[in-house]
């Protein structure tokens, strides 16, 4: 039996290359002493992200996740949509109501993420954003599936309580050493993450 391949276009073929190369600029590694040299992204993350059904609970805004395993190593995901985003090229992510899917590749994490730090950059016409929770699933070649469910619960939001554009959760057990330690080092002023240096 004969297979025919279908000739792919070049502008298409292009175009694919392209959206894959702004993807991995999109997700870096993050950790005490980390280089990210994009030499290893054989890991697929995806994330479910709820946004709460409450009234004005959606947002317009870029939002973005680091991840951190016990351990201190993770992943920081700028602009999860760009990055991942699964649910078509017209589709309104982070709507009231929406469960949101995304995935993509992204450097191996050693430990399952046991820290999050969810972030919004402020932007769009509606800021404010209620996420009920953000579920990670993480797995890789020659590795098992590790997955985690971050509850949220939270506005994202400069004009309603917390008055926060970041929400951390951190499930790491306080018996693992440097827990407390990550949680004070990574989550900055404004809710920015920082890189964690050596």
């Amino acid at each position: 039996m004969r297979v025919t391949i279908p000739k792919i276009p070049l502008s298409l073929l292009l175009i694919s290359l392209l959206s894959l190369s702004t993807a991995s600029s999109l997700v870096k590694r993050i950790g005490p002493g980390s280089n990210d040299d994009n030499d290893d992204y054989n890991c697929v993350y995806t994330l479910f992200v709820r946004t709460g059904s409450i009234w004005k609970g959606g947002t317009d805004s870029i939002i973005n996740v680091a991840l951190v395993g016990s351990d201190g190593y993770g992943v920081q995901i700028t602009d999860i949509a760009s990055w991942g985003g699964q649910m078509g090229s017209n589709y309104n992510y982070f709507e009231r109501g929406n469960l949101d899917i995304f995935s993509g590749r992204g450097p191996c994490m050693s430990t399952t993420p046991c820290w999050m730090n969810l972030t919004s950059d402020g932007s769009g016409d509606h800021h404010g954003w209620y996420c009920n929770y953000v579920e990670v699933t993480t797995t890789g070649p020659h590795m098992g599936c590790s997955q985690q469910q971050f509850t949220v619960e939270q506005w994202l939001a400069t004009d309603t309580s917390p008055y926060e554009l970041t929400a951390v959760r951190d499930y790491c057990s306080s018996e693992e050493s440097g827990s407390v330690r990550l949680s004070r080092r990574m989550k900055g002023s404004k809710g920015h993450v920082h890189h964690m240096d050596a």
